[in-house]
């Protein structure tokens, strides 16, 4: 059947590329049918202008070229056809389509994750648009520099209910507020002149102090024939270093040296924002000079190796009870590149840090005693590399030789993990992929009880990562994010533990990873239910409901879509199928079929399981 593509013109000057060049391949066809279609736009602009000018979305797609982008996330639609086919022409991006927009915007937060990269996303107007915000949350909460391009319906139509409106006029929805709202900041496009000016402070802004998102709308009717962009120019970075205030550095540095003489207990407490920054060389380098025992938060595993003499452990409420004994001795806590957020304080615990002196270096000032919580005694405002080589310097001036600390570290390979049933645990899971993940290797977990069993059982040597779902927190984040990781590291092995929620509601852009070649490798807790909130039910109302169902063989359905599939029942089972899976170099999906009578570790108190459950019941009878 012949396909036919008319340039502005009547059906009878249709042209049929695959007749016109019989002789060439189908990708031959598709070039020779774009240079004529090119050839034929620079002779309606005239010759001049044809080389000099350009469309509104071609401009767009240069700039980011411009700034280092090779890979472009988004979902098709009209309002972003021009942009779908600039991307297409585009000799340093590869464009990837996602089946789901929402998709697409989790793809460029895993793009930027671990880089210096900007991710980029991409919907068309209305419901497409709307599609992105739960990516833009997860880059707002875990500060990722995110540029998400949406189309707009025509402004001269506004107020009329148009298709895909949304202008906030006669009833329709307020896009531009919603944007403004999840994003650092967000630009509608009122001229094309302004394109690449726009462009470049939103990339700007992504960038700098604390990374986030940023969004530009770009209306219909600036894409139309005769809005050309004549003043393009390449985006100017502008971003400067957030460096550490020396006088903040000496009195940090004079507090740690008094701890040191009087022997006063010390710990870091460090996190992602330590990860993001490079600061590895820079936290290891301290701990060692100064025999400081090192805590992590979930997300700051791997920042040094786990296996290191002073790596005490995950200081979180599914932490390890080795990490908990240190920071409760502790009478300085040096807190790095982290939010002390929700998690890795026991559920913002008011007495966390009493009798404790807080030194907290972070790159954001509103990381700073956040509402009111946790004021620190010293906050250094700095890139967390700088600020701890600045520490470590200042510090090194002031004391001599530091005696070498014997801590008590991580137990759980020593934990007896217990046979329930004969069903695959999901601790020996877990501990499985330390095992064998390659070096480099990145571990991303979903929201959900397999989260805990990461962090808790999965240990990372240098250069390894682990990354939990976030203060957003939603239950799909990693099933796609995963793909614009390996994008944007390709030489980086990804795998993904998701519960079998999390994978339902999100898999099938596993038909996205199988057209574009991406190979992630998704490792399925299945266990036929929601265990975390229906273990939230039972210690809230000692009762469940609505929190099982039934799932399809998902390896099966792996295969179907093109991709490796592996189900699985037992330990042996699992190390033979994820051998497999990193030996293959494709997507790859591991329905491993776990018990359903593990809980993970989990204490609502820095004192231990025990003292947390008693806090639990006497709360609960305070409140009857």
């Amino acid at each position: 059947m012949a396909t036919y593509i008319v340039l502005d013109g009547p059906a009878s000057n249709a042209l049929m590329p695959e007749q016109m060049c019989a002789r060439c391949s189908h990708q031959q066809a598709r070039e020779c049918w774009r240079r004529i279609a090119s050839g034929l736009r620079g002779e309606m602009l005239g010759d001049d202008q044809g080389e000099q000018a350009v469309r509104v979305y071609e401009a767009i797609v240069k700039s980011l070229e411009s700034v280092g982008v090779d890979a472009a996330f988004g979902g098709a639609g009209e309002n972003a056809a021009g942009l779908m086919i600039a991307l297409d022409e585009s000799k340093r991006i590869r464009p990837i389509i996602t089946r789901h927009e929402q998709a697409a915007s989790f793809m460029a937060c895993g793009y930027a994750m671990y880089t210096n990269n900007l991710g980029f996303c991409f919907a068309t107007a209305g419901p497409g648009a709307f599609n992105l915000f739960s990516g833009l949350g997860v880059a707002m909460s875990d500060s990722y520099p995110v540029l998400a391009v949406s189309g707009y319906g025509d402004r001269k139509w506004k107020g009329r209910g148009s298709l895909n409106e949304t202008s906030g006029i006669n009833g329709t929805p307020d896009s531009l507020a919603m944007f403004a709202a999840t994003t650092k900041k967000s630009m509608m496009l009122e001229h094309v002149s302004e394109t690449c000016d726009a462009v470049e402070e939103l990339v700007n802004v992504a960038f700098s102090g604390r990374p986030g998102p940023v969004h530009l709308t770009v209306p219909e009717d600036l894409t139309e024939r005769g809005q050309d962009v004549d003043n393009y120019h390449d985006v100017r970075l502008r971003v400067p270093p957030v460096l550490p205030a020396a006088d903040v550095v000496e009195a940090i540095a004079e507090t740690l040296a008094e701890a040191i003489r009087n022997d006063d207990p010390i710990v870091a407490l460090v996190g992602f924002g330590a990860i993001r920054s490079g600061a590895g060389a820079q936290v290891k380098r301290f701990i060692e000079r100064f025999q400081i025992p090192l805590l992590t938060t979930l997300d700051g595993k791997g920042i040094v190796a786990e296996s290191h003499p002073l790596a005490v452990g995950v200081f979180a409420d599914s932490g390890h009870s080795s990490a908990w004994k240190a920071f409760r001795e502790a009478k300085v806590v040096v807190a790095v590149g982290n939010s002390l957020n929700q998690h890795a304080t026991f559920n913002f615990r008011d007495d966390l840090f009493d009798d404790k002196t807080l030194i907290q270096v972070n790159i954001s000032e509103i990381e700073f005693g956040r509402a009111g919580h946790y004021e620190p005694q010293h906050a250094l405002l700095s890139d967390a590399r700088a600020g701890v080589a600045a520490i470590t310097d200042a510090l090194d001036r002031k004391v001599g030789a530091v005696a070498a600390r014997k801590v008590d570290v991580q137990d759980y390979e020593a934990r007896k993990i217990p046979q329930l049933f004969r069903k695959l645990h999901p601790a020996k899971l877990a501990q499985a992929v330390g095992r064998m993940l390659p070096p480099g290797g990145v571990v991303l977990a979903d929201a959900g009880a397999h989260l805990a069993w990461f962090g808790y059982y999965l240990e990372l040597e240098d250069g390894q990562n682990f990354r939990k779902a976030g203060s957003f927190g939603p239950m799909a984040g990693h099933t796609n994010g995963a793909m614009g990781l390996k994008l944007a590291q390709p030489e980086r092995t990804v795998v993904v533990g998701c519960g079998d929620g999390c994978y339902s509601l999100s898999g099938f852009e596993l038909m996205t990873a199988v057209e574009h070649d991406i190979p992630v490798i998704w490792i399925i807790f299945d266990d036929n239910q929601f265990k975390l909130i229906k273990l939230y039910q039972l210690s809230t109302y000692a009762t469940s409901a609505l929190v099982e169902f039934q799932n399809p063989d998902f390896a099966a359905y792996a295969r179907a879509c093109g991709a490796d599939g592996y189900r699985v029942e037992d330990l042996d089972e699992f190390e033979e199928a994820f051998a497999a899976a990193l030996a293959s170099n494709r997507p790859s999906v591991i329905d491993a079929r776990i018990t359903r009578w593990a809980v993970p570790h989990y204490s609502p108190s820095p004192d231990g399981v025990i003292s947390g459950v008693v806090e639990m019941v006497e709360e609960r009878f305070r409140d009857d």
